[in-house]
């Protein structure tokens, strides 16, 4: 009966998991219209209020794997609810909240949201026509940049002009329309996996991650060289270790490390690191350079709001490009998308160099940006699908997404620390220099130049018929016996 409903409803489905997706994403950017007032609005200090942006980062690092085996066990949809309606109760913890600990935890609850992204890709490959796979997973995968891209200057005008409560009440309105939304019109996926939950391998997982997270997070405040900083990151891998060592004795393991390990699923995790990095390089770079002064020389003084209007043509341009990549992996093959979004926003970058003296060049590049992620993150879920079994697609895809997020946080502790060393004095303040901005964006060409090389080892598809959604027809026994 599922899948005589879930035929004529695809278009809902997508529908609804793509705004499952945005509005998960939606959360990253929630908090930055307030990173400056947050000391102010919580009573604390700059550094305590960093870790209400922290604790989302670590819980969705975390979330991302560990959802993708949850809902590969005992159902996608239903994992998919639980994780919109932690969402919903963490904003409602932090809608009224006026101090750090019950933001911090609210925020985290939030980031356990995260997993709605991997889980609807997996629901897709299960439930959708194949005629409709393609661009579907490619918006789905797309929905991260779009709903940051779009988030930014919705957030900044709410903030301004209503209430930074009222983000949280918003955010709280929509996880719960979502779970709503997701009951009624997702159906619930057919293939589950064998086996129990390994709780042995997820607690190591998320104290490795977290370990490993938190001093590239925070090692520009503590220094990297700092005692607690190395000690982190040498537990960290400690911890990593024995967590791998215990991920390939034990019969049913959070992660299937030896699946993980095949070149073709390998090199995908590894170039998605790299292009996460290549990802938020824009991101971090272009709201700080849109809102500099013009008296520096080279800020283009727009307000978080007209920033945000700036910025926000790239998120519909990442949408917009879903169904063109899904087209272009069905017919070249998806490692095709992928090698093409990295030139593409290698390319972008260049074009930064030229044009970040104006607000309508930063539009430009930031679009052109945008469409070689669009395309990156189209092709990515089809590399992977196409090289695991139907049973473990959720926690192929969670691993996937934990990649990009370890990417980007990568990139915000290189460039933080980059526009943190090339500044300059202005008045009373130190700002990033343009020599910054243009170093950073030297290093977000040359990285996405990198994951280009990367691309190029991963094993084409098979010669065979092309599959109109880009995903190659192995069935599961075949991909076992690769």
């Amino acid at each position: 009966m599922g899948s005589t409903r879930a035929a004529p409803s695809s278009g809902a489905i997508i529908s609804v998991l793509a705004a499952a997706g945005i509005t998960v994403s939606l959360m990253q950017t929630l908090m930055v219209p307030l990173i400056a007032t947050l000391p102010i609005l919580l009573h604390t200090t700059a550094a305590n209020a960093f870790w209400a942006i922290t604790a989302t980062l670590l819980a969705g690092a975390v979330a991302m794997p560990v959802s993708g085996r949850l809902g590969d066990l005992y159902g996608k949809r239903r994992v998919m609810i639980v994780s919109a309606v932690l969402l919903a109760v963490g904003s409602l913890v932090c809608a009224p909240a006026n101090s750090l600990a019950p933001m911090v935890i609210g925020r985290a609850l939030q980031g356990f949201g995260m997993g709605v992204i991997p889980l609807g890709i997996a629901i897709m490959r299960d439930v959708l026509p194949p005629q409709r796979l393609g661009s579907a997973i490619g918006l789905m995968s797309s929905s991260l940049g779009v709903g940051g891209a779009l988030g930014l200057p919705a957030a900044a005008f709410v903030a301004q002009y209503v209430s930074w409560h009222a983000l949280f009440w918003g955010a709280a309105g929509l996880g719960v329309v979502m779970s709503v939304l997701i009951f009624i019109i997702v159906p619930e996926s057919p293939v589950k996996s064998p086996g129990r939950f390994d709780f042995v391998g997820a607690a190591g997982l998320a104290a490795g991650l977290a370990l490993f997270l938190l001093p590239v997070s925070k090692g520009s405040d503590w220094g990297w060289t700092s005692g607690i900083t190395l000690g982190m990151f040498a537990a960290s891998a400690v911890i990593l270790l024995l967590w791998g060592w215990w991920e390939l004795r034990v019969s049913a393991p959070l992660i299937d490390l030896r699946t993980s390990a095949r070149r073709q699923v390998l090199l995908t995790n590894l170039a998605s690191i790299v292009i996460g990095f290549a990802m938020y390089a824009m991101s971090l770079i272009t709201p700080q350079l849109l809102q500099l002064p013009e008296a520096t020389g080279y800020g283009l003084g727009r307000s978080m709001v007209e920033a945000g209007l700036w910025m926000a043509p790239a998120g519909l341009v990442m949408m917009a490009i879903s169904p063109v990549a899904a087209r272009l992996s069905g017919a070249r093959g998806p490692k095709t998308s992928l090698l093409l979004g990295t030139l593409v926003i290698a390319s972008g970058y260049l074009l930064a160099l030229v044009l970040m003296g104006h607000a309508w060049g930063v539009l430009i590049f930031s679009a052109v940006v945008s469409a070689g992620i669009g395309f990156a993150y189209a092709a990515m879920p089809s590399i992977i699908m196409s090289a695991v079994p139907r049973t473990e697609t959720a926690a192929a895809n969670g691993l996937n997404s934990l990649m990009r997020s370890i990417g980007t946080s990568c990139a915000s502790a290189v460039l933080g620390a980059v526009l943190a060393n090339l500044t300059v004095t202005f008045g009373s303040v130190t700002l990033p220099s343009e020599a910054g901005f243009r170093a950073g964006f030297l290093i977000g060409g040359g990285v996405a130049l990198v994951a280009a090389v990367i691309v190029l080892t991963i094993p084409g598809r098979r010669a065979a018929r092309p599959e109109p959604t880009g995903l190659p027809a192995d069935t599961d026994e075949q991909v076992r016996t690769r």
